[in-house]
């Protein structure tokens, strides 16, 4: 105890005793400790176990960069933990760093290499591809600077057009001097071997120079086919292809005329509406199939409906009983492509129809005889009859190549463009007594017309506007309901202004992409459209609210008409080539 006292006041120097009570004592101090282990440097012992422990640990395949200097045995050590019997791994994966090291592409690019590999052998000098930019080069630098270092790959167009007339020059020259050589007298005689030197082209050397001999027959009969193929093309729409489909029909009644002397297409005299009242159909009453392809439109008989019309994608048109037997009575065959469009005449005895071979034609729809056929070598989207009684002479037709043309089928003549729009025209609507219509176009825009002025009297576009592949007057006559790729439905009102009611928007179905027809109900009370996915949507005209949806088609329902006669009776078509009638 003395020599830890003594020790502890070493560095002390001697004081009297204190009492530790006494508010002037110093608190106790604590004693650092001393090691007697002699001071070790341990840096490279740290260094040790770290390389022991990164020597064990596996190399992920995955990782981008190694931290140390991996031994051969871990490169080529397998992937660590368990491998799927049947899934590949490592570099058959296509991993690019994988358990031999990170894989890197080579130092020059296969384009690169090729362009120096072939300037060094054409010119004598390249880049040096150990050099970090291209500014380098090796092989003769006379050659480099005399071509002011271009490769072969890009020689300027002055040197190569100077390359080509010094080419072209020097073989005029060698002929010249071979034929001279032969004699003068053999270059006129084409028999001789100077004059064909002279006169050889090569295939690529464009026209012949010289007056065409004879033709021999072959060579006859090759130019009038190829000159009539030509002419077909010009024409637009196939010359002798579209003349090998015959205006034909087939009537599949039993009879033509009844006992009575009635035709088949005579509207039965009791068919009348009951009342004004329509309601929403609830139930399937029947199903035409007779398309073997997509049914592109459907029309009711005017004013009674016991007969509708249908346009197919198969070429066809048909028309079909509603009111009795509910079958196929008439196929009308006169096109040679997909049917777009019908429509009929006022008293339903004749019937138009556009399709895609670029023909319309006027059926007798009674007899099946088409009356006439009109074409511009266009195709026609749209077509439509004036509905004036005194104008059903007059045929309004929306053409691909953004013109409305108008004919007069009396005379087979054209009595009027209305070229404005800047797209295919889509559809036409009479509105106001029929003094205007309203046009719509993939351009997205509605034009208003008078009726017989090519002149526009009120364009509509704005930025948010999508194209309106259909528009149907509503039974009031005062507005128009426009079907909008941007899956809504948008009203305007056919006034004087033609302005777009904000406040009626009808949406919830699927249609863009597609020209699903939107209709009206005969007291116009419901809206309806069909969708992209088969349903028949029915929206209540004052509220704008989903009244009903009916899953009609497989695929897309483009068309539906309501019956004018019989108020709660819908019928819709689809591209699964069926028509559906609804009740």
């Amino acid at each position: 105890m003395d020599l830890l006292r003594q020790y502890q006041n070493d560095d002390v120097p001697d004081s009297p005793p204190q009492n530790p009570n006494s508010p002037d004592s110093s608190p106790p101090r604590l004693i650092p400790s001393r090691s007697a282990a002699p001071t070790v440097d341990d840096t490279m012992l740290a260094l040790t176990v770290t390389s022991a422990s990164s020597s064990s640990k596996p190399i992920d395949p995955t990782q981008h960069a190694v931290a140390f200097n991996p031994t051969y045995d871990q490169l080529w050590a397998p992937i660590v933990g368990p491998a799927h019997p049947y899934a590949k791994d490592g570099i058959a994966q296509g991993m690019r760093n994988h358990k031999l090291g990170f894989v890197e592409d080579a130092a020059i690019e296969p384009f690169l290499f090729d362009e120096q590999y072939n300037t060094f052998h054409k010119f004598g000098y390249a880049a040096d591809p150990s050099a970090s930019a291209f500014n380098n080069y090796v092989g003769d630098f006379d050659a480099l600077h005399k071509n002011n270092a271009v490769s072969v790959y890009n020689i300027p167009k002055h040197e190569q057009k100077k390359r080509k007339i010094e080419v072209k020059s020097k073989q005029d020259n060698d002929e010249e001097e071979d034929a001279n050589g032969d004699g003068g007298e053999e270059i006129d005689n084409p028999a001789s071997e100077a004059w064909l030197l002279k006169n050889k082209k090569s295939p690529w050397a464009g026209k012949k120079e010289g007056l065409q001999g004879e033709l021999t027959e072959e060579q006859k009969k090759y130019a009038e086919d190829y000159a009539k193929k030509k002419g077909e093309e010009k024409s637009g729409f196939g010359g002798d292809k579209a003349e090998v489909v015959n205006d034909k029909s087939t009537f599949h009644g039993k009879e033509e005329r009844d006992y009575q002397g009635r035709s088949w297409i005579a509207a039965p005299k009791d068919a009348k509406a009951s009342n004004d009242h329509c309601y929403i159909p609830k139930r399937l009453v029947h199903t035409w199939s007779g398309h073997t392809k997509g049914v592109s439109a459907i029309r009711f008989f005017p004013k009674h409906g016991h007969l509708i019309l249908s346009a197919g994608m198969d070429t066809k048109v048909k028309i079909w009983d509603v009111f009795n037997s509910g079958k196929c009575m008439r196929t009308y065959m006169g096109h040679s492509k997909a049917v777009r469009d019908i429509c009929f005449s006022n008293d339903g005895t004749k019937f138009l129809s556009a399709g895609y071979d670029k023909n319309i034609k006027y059926w007798d729809t009674e007899t099946g005889q088409v009356i006439s056929t009109f074409t511009t070598g266009k195709i026609p989207y749209v077509v439509k009859l004036n509905p004036d009684d005194d104008k059903q002479n007059v045929l309004l037709a929306g053409m691909s190549d953004k013109k409305i043309v108008q004919w007069d089928m009396n005379t087979g003549q054209i009595t009027q463009e209305y070229d404005q729009h800047l797209g295919a025209v889509n559809t036409i609507t009479f509105v106001d007594n029929n003094r205007r219509f309203v046009t719509s176009s993939d351009d997205k825009s509605l034009r208003v017309w008078e009726f017989g002025i090519p002149v526009v009297i009120k364009y509509i576009s704005e930025p948010h506007m999508h194209s309106m592949p259909s528009i149907s007057p509503h039974p009031n006559a005062n507005w128009v309901a426009a079907q909008s790729l941007d899956n809504q439905i948008l009203i305007y009102s056919t006034r004087e202004k033609f302005q777009l009611n904000k406040k009626k928007r009808f949406a919830g179905h699927i249609v863009a992409g597609y020209a699903c027809q939107v209709n009206f109900s005969p007291d116009g009370r419901f809206v309806m459209s069909g969708d992209g996915e088969g349903k028949c949507w029915f929206w209540d005209w004052k509220s704008c609210k989903v009244f009903r949806t009916l899953k009609c088609h497989e695929g897309v329902c483009i068309g539906c008409e309501w019956h004018p006669l019989e108020q709660s009776k819908v019928a819709t078509c689809g591209w699964d080539g069926l028509i559906k009638y609804w009740d």
